[in-house]
């Protein structure tokens, strides 16, 4: 991590709760030390006891993450960097619109039975990763299940967390696999537009889809993480964490770019 970075970072980052009164000590290993760890751990798909030694042990590495991923503080970090990166680009910090889509990637075999399965139209045999990003391609939230379980019910679950987290959000853009009762339901329950971008059957070939190349790409940028290549996570909820650190990474580094000056 850059100095500028860090820049960005450091006051961004939750605040422990030694420093709150509410007990405990401080950290044996700077914070900086440590995101360098899981980023770098992320960003390359090494195994936890593989993280060089340049930084801290690797059991205090993963005792962080786990902290952070157990009790929700790397999902309000990644908010707050996403919220930055709106602001900074002159939008709401909140959405009011989003696109949502999902993506079968294959499972290690450390995956349990318990979260895994076939995804038939794909023909991938792992986890599924459902993910809702606003306009600018940021994510709003990640659901990771079996791949066998569909998109229209893995996205009831997901939109109505997201529509109780996010007042404003009151459209979203999908494919032709979230058809059906989902729309009725987003419009009367959650109060939320579900609009579908349907390819034509004319079409032939590869064709950019209004709205939904958004969260394409989305995913394209996790496939440039190692870690994110193949699911090797044992529970969804380290799954869904490695997602939001990738997230992280990439919001850092578009704020520390130095903002154009203007004449």
């Amino acid at each position: 991590m850059s100095d500028a970075e860090w820049a960005v970072v450091r006051p961004l980052l939750p605040v422990p709760g030694w420093l709150r009164g509410r007990g405990g000590q401080p950290e044996a290993y700077c914070h900086r030390a440590i995101l360098d760890a899981v980023r770098y751990l992320v960003d390359n798909g090494v195994k936890w006891r593989a993280v060089p030694a340049d930084f801290p042990p690797w059991d205090r590495v993963y005792a962080f993450f786990r902290r952070w991923r157990d009790h929700g503080l790397v999902k309000e970090f990644h908010d707050r960097l996403r919220r930055e990166v709106r602001e900074r680009a002159g939008r709401d910090p909140e959405p009011s619109a989003g696109v949502i889509d999902s993506q079968s990637v294959k499972a290690d075999a450390v995956v349990g039975a318990d979260s895994r399965g076939f995804d038939g139209g794909k023909l991938i045999n792992g986890r599924k990763r459902h993910a809702l990003v606003d306009t600018l391609g940021l994510l709003l939230g990640v659901l990771v299940t079996a791949a066998d379980i569909g998109d229209r019910a893995a996205g009831q679950v997901l939109l109505a967390r997201l529509a109780a987290a996010h007042h404003r959000l009151a459209l979203v853009w999908a494919d032709g696999g979230y058809t059906g009762s989902l729309v009725e339901h987003c419009l009367t329950a959650l109060a939320l537009v579900l609009a579908i971008v349907k390819r034509s059957d004319d079409m032939r070939g590869f064709v950019v889809l209004p709205k939904r190349w958004i969260v394409e790409r989305f995913f394209a940028h996790l496939m440039r993480s190692r870690r994110l290549v193949r699911d090797f996570e044992r529970s969804t909820g380290s799954a869904e964490a490695m997602v939001y650190w990738s997230m992280t990474q990439l919001m850092t580094r578009r704020l520390a770019r130095p903002r154009p000056s203007r004449a």
